[in-house]
């Protein structure tokens, strides 16, 4: 089974409000994009994937995510989060009825694409499966088998919100880089440590990233 990946994306004026104490406003968007390229460019690097298609209205995530090889939906229902990723779902699926769909945080920038690969690989085994965040509280990615609906429930709480939705929860070890997201300084610096991107690589080498 290979799989289309749908990832969000929040104007970059406004996304990872969560690290102003880190990145003032004329860095954090570019972080912000910078975590989003490192993402896409590892989800598309990962055989278990056919396609990436990023939901967004920004026009230069657009731009530089195409770039790379993802497929833009622009997000028009506008009505938060949840709403952009079955819209975004239902578009992939209109084109390609059978096709496996997941949600993918943007926020994952020392993804590893044989790590994607396996979660993905587990998740198949079930209608809808979701993996945990590295805080156990929130969801990276929420996988839906062919000619299941992905109905996401993203948001605070959301593990819970899934598992209480029907999705199987994936308890794998040794997929770090795909629980890893990124909306603080401390998160920022545990995905450091474990390898980031080179363009998150490029932009936190000009942060000073404080102690927790």
């Amino acid at each position: 089974m290979r799989w289309t990946l749908v990832v969000p994306l929040k104007p970059l004026a406004r996304a990872k409000s969560r690290l102003s104490a880190t990145a003032g406003d004329g860095l954090r968007p570019g972080l912000a994009l910078a975590f989003a390229q490192d993402t896409v460019a590892a989800v598309l690097a990962c055989a278990a994937v056919r396609d990436v298609a990023v939901v967004t209205d920004d026009a230069l995530a657009g731009r530089e995510l195409s770039r790379l090889g993802a497929r833009i939906v622009p997000d028009a229902p506008r009505a938060g989060l949840n709403a952009a990723l079955a819209h975004a779902a239902g578009v992939v699926r209109t084109a390609r009825p059978t096709s496996a769909v997941a949600a993918l945080n943007a926020d994952l920038p020392a993804l590893r694409p044989d790590e994607l690969a396996r979660v993905l690989e587990t998740a198949a085994e079930f209608p809808r499966a979701f993996l945990p965040d590295a805080a156990d509280i929130g969801t990276t990615l929420l996988a839906a088998a062919p000619g299941v609906e992905l109905r996401p429930v993203f948001g605070t709480d959301s593990r819970a919100r899934h598992r209480n939705s029907g999705a199987v929860e994936l308890t794998l070890d040794a997929v770090d880089s795909v629980r890893r997201d990124v909306d603080t300084g401390e998160d920022l610096r545990a995905a450091l440590a474990l390898g980031v991107g080179p363009r998150t690589a490029a932009v936190a080498a000009r942060l000073l990233i404080p102690e927790q």
